[in-house]
């Protein structure tokens, strides 16, 4: 009876999806151990000789795997996780810097043709929750190595991938618009929008690749990509004045709805970027990354530096009142050398140390 209702917890527990996860392997390798030795049960005498066998070889057989994983050919998930999310933001970031210049030259031009050649690297991460989740859930069990400590937030990571998949489902949906003839709408109306939607997809791609730098060189993304975000928000409040101001002006509502939806679209994507830029930093503060260093493109200013040193004396007659003439004593030689041509300037002679000088 202690049999059976072991083995049932063992098989029943793979359901719960935290056991699953984490410890899906290792209660396998469990039930397979188990029921081995409980068959073999009947052979009372071999029954220790057999299960010291069997841990024998999983104990072994895990060590050859870490030996060799950690020193030999070291296979890290975490730092391919890291790769993974950087490399998401990088494919996001390629698609919305040139969505504006598509999407508002496309009408003109071959709608399909444009659609098929803009990038589309976006596509791989709608379905990169799995190999995301896997990459973290091996990530947890590894130790300390490189740039990863030992207990590095890679749970973090999924937020930020859950955010990306996110973001890429509003690009999946925006890229439906682009060569569309039977959505296009009133060319007025996109002239009106067309700068703010493209500063909104132009700095959106901004920030989205100022993370994915950040995270390649683990440093902290605040600084250089809140000012993007800021102006993406900008530009956002700018297209909401525009789609009032045309939804009072034009009464035709069809003709401006597919341009709207397009602007729509890119305001919850850069709600979503901004969420993004969020977790990334979130991240670096629990992974402690390192500051980003700005440096200063103005010099300090310099007092300013005297050639010479001199004494201006007026000059007194005989009845010992001062006259229009000065009198200046050098008391430094300056060199009038041309940097140049290495020759003297001779319109300007340079009087020697003590040599007074009249002027009128």
């Amino acid at each position: 009876m202690v049999l059976i209702i072991t083995a049932a917890a063992a098989t029943f527990s793979r359901f719960f999806p935290r056991i699953k996860a984490r410890y899906d392997y290792g209660v396998l390798i469990f039930i397979l151990t188990f029921s081995l030795v409980a068959v073999s049960g009947y052979r009372v005498n071999e029954l220790v000789v057999l299960a010291h066998q069997r841990l024998s070889t999983i104990i072994m057989g895990g060590a050859t795997c870490m030996l060799i994983s950690i020193f030999v050919c070291p296979v890290w998930a975490g730092e391919d996780l890291h790769k993974a999310i950087a490399s998401n933001l990088e494919k996001l970031a390629t698609y919305l810097e040139g969505f504006g210049g598509v999407y508002f030259q496309s009408s003109g031009s071959d709608g399909m043709g444009t659609c098929k050649s803009f990038p589309q690297g976006y596509k791989s991460i709608l379905n990169s929750k799995s190999s995301e989740e896997s990459l973290a859930n091996f990530a947890r069990w590894e130790p300390g190595h490189g740039r990863f400590r030992l207990r590095h937030p890679w749970k973090h990571y999924l937020k930020i991938g859950a955010l990306a998949r996110q973001c890429a489902y509003q690009i999946e949906a925006i890229n439906g618009c682009i060569g569309s003839d039977h959505i296009q709408g009133s060319e007025e109306f996109k002239g009106k929008i067309e700068g703010s939607c493209t500063r909104m997809s132009a700095e959106c791609g901004k920030t989205l690749k100022a993370l994915a730098t950040s995270m390649k060189t683990m440093t902290d993304p605040y600084s250089s990509a809140n000012t993007h975000v800021e102006n993406s928000k900008a530009a956002m409040k700018d297209l909401k004045f525009a789609l009032k101001a045309a939804s009072l002006e034009n009464a035709d509502l069809a003709a401006i709805l597919p341009a709207a939806t397009v602007g729509s679209i890119l305001v919850e994507i850069v709600k979503c970027v901004e969420r993004i830029s969020e977790a990334v930093h979130e991240l670096s503060q629990l992974a402690h990354f390192e500051k980003e260093t700005v440096e200063p493109t103005v010099s300090p200013e310099k007092p300013p530096q005297l050639l010479h040193r001199g004494i201006i004396q007026p000059v007194l007659d005989g009845d010992g009142t001062a006259n229009d003439n000065v009198v200046i004593t050098i008391h430094e030689i300056i060199s009038t050398d041309s940097p140049e041509n290495g020759k003297a300037c001779d319109q300007h002679q340079v009087p020697k140390p003590g040599k007074k000088i009249e002027a009128l």
